[in-house]
């Protein structure tokens, strides 16, 4: 930046800071003024106290890293959405078709959920008198990109407000929520309007035809956990049938396909897992036992039989190959960016491993038992933040009562 309009900045904003203050003539839009401030300039305050700890990451540069390590979900999930569209409309595209088509669908999703959700975020701020908190950051792109592209705007409007007021600002705001705000706006749809939340993905888009001169209904695109949900017989049938449908393996895990927006391919969610990882802000201890939990889990299930056992029914998934579930649905979006949410997760580094391996089991438990909704791992990361708290208090106190046992022996010894 120019020198001299870097100072004329500095000035004019040292002059009008003292109306933002208290007792200035805009005194209650504070909030917006602080928001704003650290992005413009480098903030002048430093630590006065003898004892103090100086560290470059803050809540900001925490937020800022994950909205970074979503951006490859994000440009993946416009090209998707605007592939599927021109493949279901049966046109034939450009990839720059294709990406300002994806970027049709996509944006106005994100946009939505940025304006509404930050509005609410301001009002809160503006009447409690605290500052704007940066966690919207990551809850205002990582909502949106839980959703099918088909998804009403509207619903985009109730579901971040939901998330946003009730599973976040009414327990006091950004770290006092003990729901991950974004999943709890899911939560919400996913319940109130199911429909429009689960099953054939493409079925509402209207496109123009250049061959009939007019819009015409595009055809219905099914998610490959939908279908292989309604499958019957055994597990070589499910994947055999999956992949005459057009979803192997090797598709799955690319993820050229119908679903929501940033959750289809593995590959940009494995991307943004290492940014996580190696800024140190996602938890690999969250990562990994969620993943061994759920493999361990599809194992094992691999030994019961499909149908109705007892008093409950199971699906043709408990027969499936683990790596299905590994790839199929939203499990790796989920354990890599919802459940490694710092504020609603395990905080003990046993806890977080328990945490993990929980939300793991109960997503292919949920999956194998409840043919109606296949998808287990929102409601698996849900169950186990509430759980949270009490993993880590009962994790503690077994460090305790080890500590305590080691001191009675050490002094038995020493007397």
């Amino acid at each position: 930046m120019n020198k001299d309009l870097k100072e004329t900045i500095e000035s004019k904003h040292k002059e009008i800071e003292p109306l933002f203050h208290k007792g200035g003539k805009f005194e209650k839009f504070f909030p917006l003024f602080e928001a704003q401030d650290p992005f413009a300039l480098t903030p002048p305050d430093v630590t006065k106290g003898h004892t103090h700890v100086r560290d470059a990451v803050d809540l900001k540069r925490v937020m800022f890293t994950v909205v970074v390590a979503l951006i490859p979900c994000l440009l993946w999930g416009i090209f998707n959405a605007g592939y599927n569209y021109y493949h279901y409309s049966g046109i034939e595209a450009n990839p720059f078709m294709i990406l300002f088509r994806g970027a049709l669908i996509v944006m106005p999703i994100v946009l939505t959920s940025y304006i509404v959700g930050g509005i609410w975020e301001v009002t809160f701020a503006i009447v409690r008198k605290h500052e704007i908190n940066e966690g919207f950051l990551v809850t205002g792109l990582l909502f949106p990109l839980t959703l099918p592209p088909t998804i009403a705007l509207w619903q985009v409007a109730v579901g971040i407000t939901f998330g946003v007021v009730i599973g976040k600002e009414i327990f006091g705001g950004t770290g006092f929520n003990i729901l991950n705000p974004a999943l709890t706006a899911r939560a919400y749809l996913f319940f109130a309007h199911a429909k429009d939340m689960t099953g054939d993905v493409w079925a509402k888009f209207r496109y123009f035809d250049p061959e009939l001169g007019k819009y015409v209904d595009g055809k219905t695109g099914a998610t490959p956990l939908g279908l292989g949900a309604s499958y019957g017989g055994q597990a070589a049938d499910v994947t055999e049938r999956l992949s005459s449908d057009g979803f192997s393996l090797a598709t799955i895990f690319g993820g050229l396909m119908p679903g929501s927006i940033a959750e289809t391919s593995a590959i940009p969610i494995l991307i943004g897992a290492a940014i996580l990882i190696v800024s140190g802000v996602g938890s690999w201890k969250i990562m990994a036992g969620g993943v061994m939990g759920l493999l361990g889990t599809a194992i094992l299930m691999n030994f019961l039989p499909s149908g109705v056992v007892g008093d409950v029914t199971l699906t043709t998934w408990t027969q499936v190959p683990f790596i299905y579930h590994l790839f199929m649905g939203s499990f790796l979006f989920g354990i890599v960016f919802m459940a490694t949410d710092p504020v609603s997760a395990a905080q003990t580094d046993m806890g977080k491993w328990i945490y993990g391996v929980l939300i793991g089991v109960v997503t292919v438990l949920v999956r194998v038992t409840n043919p109606g909704f296949p998808e287990g791992v929102m409601l698996a990361i849900i169950f186990m933040n509430v759980m949270a708290p009490i993993i880590d208090y009962y994790v503690v106190r077994g460090h305790i009562a080890k500590r305590n046992a080691y001191l009675r022996k050490f002094s038995y010894a020493k007397g």
